[in-house]
């Protein structure tokens, strides 16, 4: 994924089918600058990480 399009995710009030390491992920914030995001799963709502936005899968 590249950050503009985590970024419009981000920023959406409609939920995306986005995976992290082949699980979903709620994504929090994204850091254009250093291409990164804040994520966490969406059954762990406290368990908050930084991981690099190419990292990020989009599922149709």
């Amino acid at each position: 994924m590249d950050v503009k399009r985590a970024q419009e995710i981000a920023n959406s009030s409609t939920m995306a089918n986005v995976t992290y390491n082949g699980a979903g992920i709620y994504i929090e914030h994204v850091d254009q600058q250093n291409g990164t995001c804040t994520i966490h799963p969406l059954d762990e709502p406290t368990n908050k990480q930084s991981v690099p936005v190419s990292s990020l899968v989009e599922m149709e």
